[in-house]
């Protein structure tokens, strides 16, 4: 049985409000008190710091169906080096993981192949149509954690009604693509003054809000846990701090392209910034900051999706959207909201903790002795340039390419085993 000594580390463990310099034992996939340890690796940590495996909620893996951008054995391994311990794995894959089927095999390529937990979630209409519910109860059987119908949205609010009923009695949160697809139809960015200037079609924000809004008085009606996926608009964020101030099981994230980019970006006319929902304005973005920092979203997730080169070199109108983010998304968050003072490590941690174990209704995520040993390991203040030609993802459709960043992933043990480590 494998053990280590991880000294001097700065443990921080928001599940039990612990931000402390101290030794952290590793005996087997355990955690375990240090003293009990017998003949452990010891570590040198200092500097670094440890908390409890990352979880990325929103993850395209892309097999079945799309190997050539990805596949579970390349995204598990990107996820690992980004400081990833789970991914949430969406369905829109081909065939669509709309039946118990479907999850057994990507469960069983994730036993075979991934490096970090795969974490599957289902469809919530049959082949994402958003016309009949899927089946609920034998996808839960199957062992989804979430129902999402990602990359669609359900624009019938009464079948969404019945969908969100279904998945309260199986005990199953619902992650919802917030966008009204009249809205938004044939726009390929922000509406506002960079798509008059650029000549490009817009999507305005009412389309994420009408759903956002909607998805809340379902979850207030039928009082049950709906998390409103990469919320981009200040409207958005508005809504659901009154949600939330009302109690109301609603939840959200933002990702790091959100974070750190507007859609001035766009003027470049790289395709790497086209994106759903789109990069919107800057006032839009200072928003989803004022958000992450008051605790009204709770969660950053990558909505990694990969796409080949060829896919993504044509004109802007015509590449699909999309970027991935895995191995970029601690470092340019951390440099993004902790390093120019939005968040505090501890609350950075926490929004990749806590707050995706929260949604995913699990109790108790914490590195305390005797919990499984899924370990993320940052470096905060370590300095380096992103560089696409080192991922570890098939893809290397990123913005973020030579982007200066402070602090990083260094180290990811999943079940007491390292997959990923820089010491």
């Amino acid at each position: 049985m494998k053990e280590y000594l991880l000294k001097n580390v700065r443990l921080i463990d928001p599940g039990r409000k612990i931000d402390q310099v101290c030794d952290l034992g590793i005996a087997g996939n355990l955690m375990t008190p240090a003293e009990q340890l017998k003949n452990p690796e010891v570590l040198d940590m200092t500097g670094k710091v440890a908390a409890p495996g990352f979880i990325d909620l929103h993850v395209h893996l892309r097999q079945p169906g799309n190997t050539a951008a990805e596949t579970i054995a390349s995204g598990t391994a990107a996820a690992a080096a980004g400081g990833f311990t789970s991914v949430v794995a969406m369905p829109n894959t081909s065939p669509a993981a709309d039946t118990p089927g479907a999850i057994e095999y990507l469960k069983s390529i994730a036993n075979s192949k991934g490096v970090v937990r795969v974490l599957a979630s289902g469809c919530m209409t049959k082949n994402l149509a958003g016309e009949e519910m899927a089946p609920i109860g034998g996808l839960k059987s199957a062992g989804v954690v979430a129902l999402t119908d990602d990359g669609k949205c359900i624009q019938n609010s009464a079948l969404m009604r019945h969908v969100m009923e279904y998945a309260k009695s199986f005990n199953l949160p619902i992650m919802d693509h917030c966008e009204e697809k009249n809205m938004a139809a044939g726009g390929v960015m922000h509406e506002g003054k960079w798509s008059v200037l650029l000549g490009f079609k817009g999507m305005h924000a009412l389309a994420e809000e009408l759903i956002v809004a909607r998805d809340i008085m379902l979850a207030r009606t039928i009082d049950w846990y709906v998390h409103l996926q990469h919320i981009s608009t200040a409207e958005s964020v508005r809504m659901v701090r009154d949600a939330r101030q009302r109690n109301i099981k609603v939840s959200a994230e933002a990702t790091p392209h959100h974070i750190a980019l507007n859609d001035e970006c766009i003027k470049s006319f790289d395709t790497n910034y086209k994106m759903n929902p789109p990069l919107r304005s800057e006032a839009d973005r200072l928003a989803l900051l004022e958000g992450l920092a008051d605790g009204t979203i709770t969660v950053i997730a990558t909505d990694h999706a990969p796409h080949t080169a060829t896919s993504k070199t044509v004109e802007f109108d015509y590449a699909p959207f999309g970027i991935i983010g895995l191995e970029t998304a601690v470092p340019v968050t951390l440099t993004e909201l902790v390093h120019s003072g939005v968040l505090t490590l501890e609350q950075w941690v926490a929004k990749f903790t806590t707050g995706p174990a929260e949604v995913l209704l699990m109790d108790d995520y914490t590195l305390a002795d005797g919990k499984v040993a899924d370990i993320t390991v940052i470096d905060p203040d370590l300095e380096f340039t992103v560089d696409k030609n080192t991922f570890r993802s098939l893809s290397c459709n990123t913005p973020f390419d030579g982007k200066k960043c402070r602090g990083k992933a260094v180290g990811t043990m999943v079940d007491g085993v390292w997959v990923y480590r820089e010491f």
